[in-house]
């Protein structure tokens, strides 16, 4: 489905819920609040799934978006969503029901929808959302922040690989209409918290180096958070750190998880898929950067991830 026919669908139907992914992260949670705020922009009803578990850097942009207790949609959409198994415990209900439309920018796409409107090729799912929004009306600044914070979370501030320049166009759209970045881009890139701060220094000092330190791993135990004094909203993008050493080329942040298991981010430079990576493993994503979700401990996952990493270089 093209972006055109994402918007005449939109046009077409009404009552939506809006379900944003597990662990969220910038782009689907400014996805999600710019296309609700943009719907009701055309007087539509529309809502976010609750249950999003967003961190509170995140949660201003929600703000009297959420579903009320037992509404009931018409059309279920999902955003930044690639696989079944990044369904939030309260998205997954509406999973079995049937999702009507996903909007997406990971080559890793399951195809879970009724419709699928993809580009593998944008840097943000946010970047569909604004070109789906601007065939139905004028992007306001009120849609626009949200839609800022997708694009420029999902990009490093537009400092990775991915970063286009239709990417560049549409954060320039986006300040066209008012939009102040300033304090977005101060807010999410420029300020860190004292606990965040004491992860990096601990992931410095506990950190692995392979190949000369081309491959660095960082295993993130949940003693370590706790030594830190850090939660959940303290390790916004935390997967970006390890590239930001020199010689780094591939990257491995390994958090351990409450309810078990360890979940990877890969970040990789020229010459490494993680996508394939990540997908010898259960997981996907982008040739950049990618991510999986294992059972088992931090030493596991990081000989597993390792032993994803070599066959994947032997095959290139």
């Amino acid at each position: 489905m093209t972006v055109t026919e994402a918007a005449a669908f939109l046009r077409e139907h009404d009552n939506y819920l809006i379900l944003t992914h597990k662990r969220p992260d910038g782009d689907t949670i400014g996805c999600a609040a710019g296309l609700c705020r943009g719907l009701r922009g055309l007087g539509k009803t529309a809502h976010i799934c609750p249950g999003t578990g967003a961190t509170p850097i995140f949660l201003p942009y929600l703000e009297g978006l959420m579903a009320p207790e037992g509404f009931a949609p018409d059309t279920v959409v999902s955003v930044d969503i690639a696989a079944r198994s990044l369904f939030t415990d309260a998205g997954r209900p509406w999973l079995e029901r049937g999702i009507d439309l996903a909007v997406d920018h990971h080559p890793s796409q399951e195809f879970f929808a009724r419709q699928t409107c993809l580009d593998a090729g944008r840097a943000a799912c946010g970047e569909l959302i604004y070109d789906i929004l601007k065939e139905l009306g004028p992007v306001t600044a009120h849609m626009a922040a949200p839609l800022y914070v997708a694009i420029a979370t999902d990009t490093g501030c537009f400092q990775y690989s991915s970063t286009t320049a239709a990417t560049h166009r549409t954060a320039a759209a986006l300040m066209d209409t008012g939009l102040d970045v300033f304090p977005l881009n101060k807010k999410h890139f420029r300020t860190k918290t004292w606990p965040r701060l004491q992860v990096e220094r601990l992931i410095v000092e506990r950190m692995h180096r392979y190949d000369g330190g081309k491959i660095a791993v960082a295993p993130v135990s949940l003693s370590l958070m706790e030594e830190a004094g850090a939660v959940e909203g303290d390790m916004e993008d935390i997967a970006a750190f390890l590239g930001q050493i020199e010689g780094v080329e591939t990257s491995v942040t390994i958090r351990e998880l409450e309810e078990g298991g360890c979940k990877l981010s890969v970040r990789t430079g020229a010459g490494l898929n993680a996508s394939s990576v990540c997908a010898l493993l259960g997981g996907g994503g982008h040739a950049a950067a990618a991510g999986c979700t294992v059972p088992g401990g931090l030493a596991e996952a990081e000989a597993a991830i390792l032993a994803a990493i070599r066959q994947v270089q032997a095959e290139v």
